[in-house]
């Protein structure tokens, strides 16, 4: 974080984890390096037959035809945030912007305060004005565990 004449900046890092039965992994780029930025995160699916011979909770995505699965909220947001087997930054930085959005509205300092959404496509980049003309800007950046 760091504070100029009227505004504060916050910026936070954010480790993302696959639901269960999922990895991400990152793919080198083209010189064979990893990424600077989270753009190639590759979804891939895990076998969980022998978690649930033990737990009996769990679902193989991988050995389980796709009409025997239960409608699965964890895949369902896979799906709504990959593009392909690659997990889509700009979908999932959009996503997290409409639930922090959304979020705000029920926190009492919304009175207080007024957020703006700023563009952006790779992290979610947020703007609080207060009553008193103090700006905080807060940066939230995702990364893979």
């Amino acid at each position: 974080w760091s504070i100029h004449e009227n505004s504060i900046t916050y910026c936070l890092l954010v480790l993302l984890r696959p639901p269960p039965g999922h990895s991400f992994s990152l793919e080198l780029d083209t010189t064979g390096q990893m990424p600077t930025r989270p753009s190639s995160i590759r979804v891939g699916l895990e076998c969980m037959c022998s978690r649930d011979q033990l737990l009996g909770n769990s679902v193989c995505f991988l050995h389980r035809p796709d009409d025997k699965l239960p409608r699965d909220h964890s895949s369902l947001l896979l799906r709504t945030l990959c593009t392909q087997s690659y997990l889509d930054m700009e979908k999932f930085a959009c996503w997290v912007q409409l639930l922090v959005r959304s979020a705000w509205l029920l926190l009492p300092e919304s009175l207080h305060c007024q957020l703006t959404v700023l563009a952006s496509s790779q992290s979610c980049r947020l703007q609080l004005t207060s009553t008193s003309n103090i700006d905080i800007c807060i940066e939230i950046i995702f990364s893979v565990e």
